[in-house]
């Protein structure tokens, strides 16, 4: 887009610039009525999700859930008008204390999960991922719930292929993480079939932005001259602006039963590539370990593409801003993909 920034000063620019909500989404919040509830808010992409949400429709309540751990981030919620409530979510009790339909609240978009250090705490991994989700299902039966899920849930596929679309059964290949994921999603649709809940699940594949992503994974270790792994030789990803515009735009797309959608970029993109484009910006030439396999986790999108239309960000625009932040030694969350792992263990 011809729009689009040529970089970012700070994060509040950042933050600003993914939080800003295209007409399609406030024409989409329109249409769908109630306040939004959204669990699950402290990560990396539920703050500015929220402050979207509240850009959108600033009619409509907005209402944060978290434990909220880090207080700045509760109160940077609390500035931009998102109503923020700590919560345990763990604690079915506290959950059915929630803001709920009775009070207005008919969209609940569901972003909690446990990923890494799942390999080593396995219960807790499975009660976030299962039981949580089975007792939001029953709570809000009466709201379209929008809940995040994953592409681990598919098997890997064919790197020169289209990637799997919605209609590929779920069988991952190993670990407690994707296949408490594809739990997870079994409890929605179980909640959806049993109480005729509107919903969506959103088998998302790595969203980024500036301080996270496997685009700043691969920049960070090519300027720091580490070596970048190409095991896991293909990704999509989506900026993460699109990614939260396309998730609360299915509030307005929920299908009964709930069903799931691939959301990500369209382009299957290469990590020696990526790797390549990143050495090229910086001026220096990347060091390559291991060779590609013929599989990785990689998706279809053709169904958000004719709900929802295209990403805005290319993958180009995504590259040259990254190359940008790392160059100026932009902050970091500090939270890697391990995007190489194919072993399913985080």
């Amino acid at each position: 887009m011809s729009d689009l920034p040529r970089r970012f000063a700070d994060v509040e620019a950042l933050e600003d610039f993914m939080s800003e909500p295209t007409p399609a989404l406030v024409a989409d919040l329109a249409r769908v009525d109630g306040d939004i509830i959204i669990l699950g808010v402290g990560g990396k992409m539920g703050p500015t999700l929220a402050r979207m949400a509240k850009r959108a429709s600033p009619d409509k309540r907005v209402i944060g859930v978290a434990r909220f751990s880090d207080a700045t981030v509760k109160a940077a919620l609390e500035s931009h008008g998102v109503e923020c409530i700590a919560c345990d979510l763990l604690d079915g009790q506290a959950i059915e204390r929630l803001p709920n339909v009775a009070e207005g609240v008919r969209n609940c978009v569901f972003m909690a999960g446990h990923k890494f250090g799942a390999a080593g705490n396995a219960a807790l991994t499975w009660m976030m991922n299962v039981g949580v989700p089975m007792m939001v299902a029953d709570i809000y039966r009466d709201a379209r719930i929008v809940s995040f899920s994953t592409a681990c849930v598919y098997p890997f596929v064919p790197v020169d292929g289209p990637g799997a679309d919605e209609s590929t059964p779920a069988a991952p290949p190993a670990g407690d993480y994707a296949n408490s994921c594809v739990g997870r999603e079994r409890m929605f649709e179980y909640g959806s079939l049993k109480h005729g809940t509107p919903g969506r699940m959103v088998r998302l594949s790595y969203a980024i932005d500036m301080r996270y992503g496997v685009l700043y994974d691969v920049a960070s270790a090519v300027f720091a001259g580490r070596e970048v792994d190409l095991t896991m030789g293909h990704a999509n990803v989506i900026w993460q602006g699109d990614a939260n515009e396309q998730a609360l735009r299915l509030l307005a797309h929920c299908t009964r039963p709930a069903s799931p959608i691939n959301i990500t970029g369209p382009r299957h993109t290469s990590v020696r590539w990526l790797a390549g484009e990143f050495g090229r910006r910086f001026g220096r030439e990347p060091r390559l370990v291991g060779q590609e396999a013929p599989t990785a986790w990689l998706e279809d999108t053709s169904l958000a593409i004719s709900l929802l239309g295209e990403p805005r960000v290319g993958i180009d625009s995504m590259i040259d801003w990254v190359a940008d932040w790392v160059q100026r030694g932009g902050p970091s969350l500090g939270k890697p993909t391990h995007f190489s792992t194919r072993d399913g263990k985080y």
